[in-house]
């Protein structure tokens, strides 16, 4: 129970705390509308005014000055003033000022027009707050005494309205006249024209999300008021007609866009706040303009009421729920009310002094607020899209990165099962039918007792590079002590066939380091390399024993690096006389060297009177690229 009611409590504070805001704005608009505009000096006003009645009789009249809205379609009103100007003042240019009329004002001087502000077509409309100025050509003024006649053109639906009248000197008229003409004719303009505009966006973007009504209602409610801004007066009742049922329009198409922009779908039964503008189109298409304003003047306004009433309450519901931009958009709607509350208060003299409408600026700043709070979230949609689209494109990308590196990886599976696979069917051919055919060759050359047969040496050196080419094939994964391995069990049956000594030494913990890039081409390149310098040991050297050293050690910039060498306790050679082959099969030092730079292993051969010794340095890794020679 205590907690509903401190919730009640709490809710009618934040409603009485939202009502003074919007009252507090209200009366400020009401308070801004007594600052006065622009005036001239008081001294240039000029005093005794007549009317003409409808005998033709002048009786003074006090400005300013109300006139009824007349039966016909048109009234005037005759006025005229008399002003002196001394003999001193004929090198001044004068002219002649009227802050604010309703609607047309004709200007003449001692019976000669000077100005007809019905040739500017926008200043036409009874609303606007026109002021005008004419400057007296010299020629028409007299010393002394001078006659200034005004007629009022006048055309509903407002009354007919003069204001205070100056005469006096141009230099003190026209400042006021410019700043006047800028406050109330040019900044309009600039309004209405940012209103077309920001339509038309809104209108683009309507287009282009045909679900969102929002756009469209607003859209079609900025380019209505833009359209019958251009509406020039006095017009026929059709166009009359059709203005008044723009300007109730307008106020409908608001309210529905309020609906949508607070989350609710309108009801049906808003579709009757149509029903006022179309009343008024239908009557001003009878052509008869007393009956027009009978039609206007009953159905516009409070149908303009009714709907800004009812926009100020769903505002203000859903500021109290939390809603900040309906807080904000009552605010705008609250400057609005005040300023059609003042224009209200102006026309039926409540608030004295000039006659001077400000509800436009109120309905243009509501546009704005509400145009340029629909752009901003367009823009922040398309900033969303924007960056969706680019973490999506990001996220392709790295889904196309990681599918390509797969399918690398399983290329390169497929390839090396391929060659696997080739690799064993060679071996096996190899093993099954070349090998066993040379097994056979040896088996018979050796049946001979015949250990010299030429034949059975070819056989056993044909089998040895057929063992060799066998075991290159294998995969080894880098690591070259395995192959290292399979050579050592060959070559230690060659020695003893010499009766020769093997020395196998390995100084570094694992021998030589692993390489990713080793290739079944640099094995048995890196095997018949070794095989010449045992070879060689063997045929040239006389040795009884050859050592074979594996170790891993760092060079000079810290890399660890494989080394081999091979030596042996022979007499030794000469490098620079011995021949570069030592065997008809081309098995020499050049073909050591070649074998070498074909892997990027540096060869270094020594040799003395107590031994030879060939070593291999390793390289980082092996090259890829590769061509046997």
């Amino acid at each position: 129970m205590g907690w509903g009611i401190a919730r009640l409590q709490g809710k009618m504070a934040r409603m009485l705390a939202y009502l003074a805001l919007q009252l507090a704005i209200i009366g400020l608009c009401l308070l801004a509308r007594q600052v006065s505009p622009p005036l001239p000096p008081a001294a240039l006003k000029l005093q005794g005014v007549e009317l003409q009645d409808d005998t033709g009789q002048f009786h003074p009249v006090t400005l300013p000055d109300f006139r009824p809205v007349p039966v016909e379609p048109l009234g005037v009103a005759v006025y005229r003033v008399t002003f002196e100007r001394t003999p001193s003042q004929d090198l001044t240019p004068w002219a002649i000022f009227v802050p604010r009329f309703t609607t047309s004002l004709e200007l003449s001087v001692n019976g000669v027009v000077i100005h007809d502000t019905r040739r500017n077509v926008l200043n036409r409309r009874p609303e606007r707050n026109i002021s005008a100025m004419a400057t007296i050509p010299a020629k028409l003024l007299q010393d002394g005494k001078n006659e200034l006649t005004l007629r009022l053109l006048i055309w509903g639906p407002l009354s007919g309205y003069l204001d205070s009248v100056y005469a006096g000197p141009e230099a003190q008229l026209a400042p006021v006249h410019e700043r006047r003409t800028l406050l109330f004719e040019t900044l309009p303009l600039l309004m209405i024209a940012g209103q077309a505009t920001l339509g038309g966006i809104l209108g683009m973007i309507w287009l282009s999300r045909r679900n969102d009504h929002s756009y469209g209602l607003l859209a079609l409610a900025m380019l209505i008021g833009f359209a019958q801004y251009l509406v020039s007066m006095p017009a026929p009742p059709q166009t009359l007609g059709l203005v008044g049922a723009a300007v109730v329009a307008q106020a409908p198409l608001i309210l529905h866009f309020i609906v949508r922009f607070i989350g609710r779908q309108p009801s049906p039964w808003l579709l009757l706040t149509f029903l006022p503008p179309i009343a008024i189109a239908m009557a001003g298409f009878l052509g008869r303009h007393d009956f027009l304003r009978s039609i206007f003047l009953p159905l516009g306004p409070p149908a303009i009421g009714v709907c800004i009433i009812l926009v100020c309450l769903l505002l203000g519901r859903a500021a109290l729920q939390g809603n900040r931009n309906a807080l904000i958009l009552g605010m705008a709607f609250s400057v609005m009310l005040g300023c059609a509350l003042s224009d209200i208060l102006t026309f039926t003299r409540i608030i004295p002094g000039e006659r001077l409408f400000i509800g436009w600026l109120g309905y243009w700043g509501v546009l704005m607020v509400i145009g340029s709070w629909l752009t901003w979230r367009f823009v922040q949609a398309l900033n969303d899209a924007d960056s969706f689209a680019d973490r999506l494109v990001r996220q392709v990308t790295q889904a196309e990165e990681k599918l390509r590196a797969n399918f690398a990886r399983e290329e390169e599976r497929a390839r090396a099962v391929a060659l696997s696979l080739e690799r064993t069917r060679l071996m096996r051919d190899l093993h099954d039918g070349l090998g066993g055919q040379l097994v056979s060759i040896v088996a018979l050359s050796e049946r001979s007792g015949d250990t010299t047969n030429s034949i059975g040496d070819a056989a056993r050196a044909a089998l040895r590079d057929l063992r060799l080419v066998i075991d290159a094939m294998e995969e080894i994964d880098g690591d070259l002590m395995l192959a290292l391995g399979s050579w050592r069990e060959r070559i230690s049956g060659q020695l003893r066939a010499h009766r020769m000594n093997l020395g196998w030494s390995v100084r570094t913990p694992g021998g030589l380091p692993v390489y990713p890039g080793l290739r079944p081409r640099h094995v048995i390149q890196l095997i018949r390399l070794l095989d010449e310098a045992v070879t060689n040991a063997i045929k040239h050297s006389s040795a009884t024993t050859v050592t074979i050293t594996i170790e891993t050690l760092a060079d000079e910039s810290g890399v660890s690096r494989g080394h081999i060498r091979v030596d042996d306790n022979g007499h030794g050679f000469s490098p620079e006389t011995e021949p570069l082959t030592t065997s008809g099969q081309g098995r020499g030092l050049l073909n050591m060297k070649k074998r070498a730079a074909l892997c990027g292993v540096a060869l270094s051969i020594s040799s003395q009177s107590t031994g030879t010794s060939v070593a291999l340095t390793l390289p980082d890794d092996f090259p890829e690229a590769f061509q046997a020679s």
